[in-house]
């Protein structure tokens, strides 16, 4: 099952959480990768779910753990939610579950933010570490009793992984405590595999797809994205997918390559080191 790739790509998506680092640490294997990718002029992208910090913040934490990273080369749910929010509902009075990040970007996109469910236009649900029945109970009244009120998610992720084989919940578990309660389906997902993250992480650049290489650990997100993009797709196992879960898929929908650390993705056989 493991198979790692016998060609250069020409640009390289990566996903953050789980497949770059695990917490505070760089996974193995990452900082050779990266050598060998800008060694050869290659396009390099960084993609998150996450949404508990903006492209500035993760470029900060990224260079912590020794890997300097423009901060034009990552886009994360902050960037998506907030560009899909001015193109689609500019004006729309929201109540954002999500930390300080999201927030402070909607409010500086116009955007007015409010706890008052009778003047709620969009409910936005995101990973919310201080999510609490007060919230739940704002985004209920604004749904369902109001009846004015839409429900939409940064993310559909159902955890973030920890090291050691932990996690902690994310949006998904929100958008269902929603869900739930009200009866209504979340009307938008803004994060992988939605392709606005492709469109925010690629814009600008003219890059065949096909020539593309998305790289996760999760396969209904980062390697959904990429097969619904025609991508190549690689599956790291250093996050939430295993092997057996690439097993139990349909063969269309199984990662193109499937690796044990991340500098296996390095072609052993590129001719020429070749594009």
């Amino acid at each position: 099952m493991l198979r790692s790739p016998l060609q250069w790509y020409d640009a390289y998506l990566f996903d953050l959480d789980g497949t770059i680092f695990l917490g505070d640490e760089l996974l193995p294997g990452v900082e050779r990768l990266m050598a060998e990718l800008r060694a050869r002029g290659r396009t390099v992208k960084f993609l998150s779910n996450n949404a508990t910090k903006d492209p500035a913040q993760y470029r900060e934490k990224l260079a912590g753990m020794g890997l300097e990273v423009p901060v034009e080369d990552i886009a994360n749910t902050v960037v998506t939610t907030t560009q899909w929010l001015v193109a689609h509902h500019p004006g729309a009075s929201l109540f954002v579950i999500g930390e300080e990040p999201l927030q402070r970007a909607l409010r500086e996109a116009r955007f007015r933010l409010t706890e008052d469910p009778a003047e709620v236009d969009i409910v936005v649900a995101s990973y919310d570490r201080a999510f609490d029945y007060r919230k739940l109970q704002i985004a209920f009244d604004a749904i369902w009793f109001h009846k004015r009120a839409f429900l939409i998610e940064t993310n559909p992720d159902r955890y973030c992984p920890f090291p050691g084989g932990r996690g902690e919940p994310d949006c998904a578990a929100i958008t269902a405590a929603i869900e739930a309660c009200t009866g209504v389906k979340c009307q938008v997902s803004l994060g992988k595999p939605s392709p606005l993250m492709l469109e925010a992480a690629l814009g600008g650049h003219d890059l065949d797809p096909g020539r593309c290489l998305m790289v996760g650990d999760r396969l209904m997100t980062d390697i959904q994205m990429a097969i619904d993009a025609g991508m190549a797709s690689a599956l790291v196992l250093t996050g939430e997918s295993t092997v057996d879960d690439v097993l139990a898929r349909e063969e269309r929908s199984r990662p193109t390559y499937v690796v044990e650390r991340i500098d296996h993705l390095l072609p052993t056989l590129a001719p020429g080191g070749g594009a």
